[in-house]
């Protein structure tokens, strides 16, 4: 097949390459010029994705991959285009901004051909293939869907770091606006990807049709929002918990020993991509749903309450140095969407204090280009805010951070023996 992938951000660029792996030959649109030079130079344009450098720069060098700015370089006369531009959500209002998508979708309606299936694999409020992209790409290429050409969604499900691995472990799902929609969406993520044997499916892993886009936009929104109302439940049981001098990680592995029990762990923030913004996704075409919002409001209110713990604590924060340890949203990952870092920051900054901030991850130079003033171990600090539970910061001790007078720990993620003699806040804990 020829298929063209558009967006080679974190999940398109590995999913062009799997695509590629599998014998198929991939072109990729991206509007980042320094992006694509790079992609065509064989070289991964953003690290951290394993496996990724070592399958692109064979599949470049093969001619089974390459990159382009031009659409009209990788659309017209493709068996599949498979888009995975951005939404995003607006912060104020928590509605949903197409702006990339729809330029893309233009982009790709002005140069589609008859016969051509086209899949979105962006995460969407429910209705939004058929109703917004199907009429879009319909009015602007002049075709007719489930007849010129075909318009499925299958969301995609994987976290960066390990794309290649929850491709092959998590099931396809796929919905399609017709039956010949259907067939060619099942054909294609057959001939493109490898499943690992999981008995403990209800159906065996492979594709899995759910009927309907709609069906299928919900199953993505359904399985992150369950997530984030989960930790919500978990930072309100680690609330009361500390309030009432109980330790919350105790209850929540006793209540997880019988299977009907699977209650996430409290932590000072939700951040990546997808779990703080996919509920407001869903909010977006359900706004009844009470629960999902008052789980996201609780979740994005936690820096801002162990912060406040903290200024209890100590009195004034005012003229303090603190330390936030991590910027990336979480452990091991080199991220900062949504990551819990600005909050914290701004939360310690409007008390008066002077932040820094710390990362094993990022260079001065990065720190800085995020509004950050970096922190180098070693030098002192008033207070520690752990807000990363980077491998590193299990073994961090006071004289590690000369002059500390608290360590508010938001992912309970530090060794109480080192820090014995040093006040210290664990969120979920007394």
């Amino acid at each position: 097949m020829h298929i063209a992938v558009v967006a080679l951000g974190k999940i398109g660029l590995p999913l062009a390459v799997q695509f590629a792996a599998s014998g198929h030959e991939v072109i990729g649109v991206d509007v980042n010029q320094m992006a694509v030079d790079t992609i065509n130079a064989g070289l991964e344009p953003f690290p951290g994705e394993a496996h990724l450098q070592e399958r692109l720069a064979e599949l470049v060098a093969s001619g089974r991959l390459r990159a382009t700015t031009e659409y009209a370089d990788a659309i017209p006369g493709a068996d599949v285009v498979v888009l995975v531009a951005p939404v995003f959500v607006d912060d104020e209002t928590w509605e949903p901004d197409f702006r990339y998508m729809d330029a893309a979708t233009t982009s790709l309606a002005e140069h589609l051909t008859p016969g051509t299936l086209v899949s979105y694999e962006t995460t969407l409020p429910v209705g939004t293939t058929r109703n917004r992209w199907k009429p879009m790409l319909e009015a602007i290429s002049g075709l007719s869907e489930g007849v010129d050409f075909h318009l499925a969604y299958s969301p995609e499900r994987v976290l960066t770091g390990r794309v290649f691995e929850d491709l092959r472990k998590y099931p396809k799902l796929i919905g399609a606006l017709s039956p010949e929609g259907t067939r060619r969406a099942r054909e294609f993520y057959e001939a493109v990807l490898q499943f690992d044997a999981r008995p403990d499916l209800p159906h065996p892993n492979g594709v899995w049709d759910l009927g309907s886009t709609e069906a299928s936009e919900m199953a993505k929104l359904a399985e992150t929002t369950y997530r984030d109302v989960n930790i919500g439940l978990a930072n309100q049981f680690g609330l009361f918990a500390a309030a009432n001098g109980i330790d919350v990680y105790k209850v929540i592995e006793a209540c997880n020993s019988q299977p009907y029990s699977h209650i996430h762990r409290p932590g000072i923030a939700v951040g990546g991509h997808c779990i703080p913004v996919y509920p407001r996704l869903y909010l977006s075409t359900d706004p009844d749903a009470d629960i999902v919002r008052t789980a996201r409001q609780l979740n994005a209110s936690m820096p801002e309450r162990l912060v406040a713990q903290a200024e209890t604590l100590l009195g004034s924060l005012s003229g303090l140095t603190a330390v936030v340890l991590g910027a990336a949203y979480r452990g091991g990952v080199k991220e900062t969407a949504f990551s819990g870092v600005f909050p914290t920051v701004q939360a310690l900054r409007e008390r008066g204090v002077d932040v820094r901030v710390h990362d094993p991850l990022y260079t001065d130079e990065e720190l800085r280009a995020l509004g950050f003033e970096p922190f180098t171990i070693g030098d002192s600090a008033d207070v520690a805010v752990l807000q990363t539970d980077h491998a590193d910061y299990r073994t961090l001790a006071p004289a590690h951070i000369p002059g500390v007078k608290l360590l508010v720990d938001g992912r309970a993620a530090s060794d109480a023996g080192l820090w014995a003699g040093t006040p210290r806040i664990v969120v979920g804990s007394a």
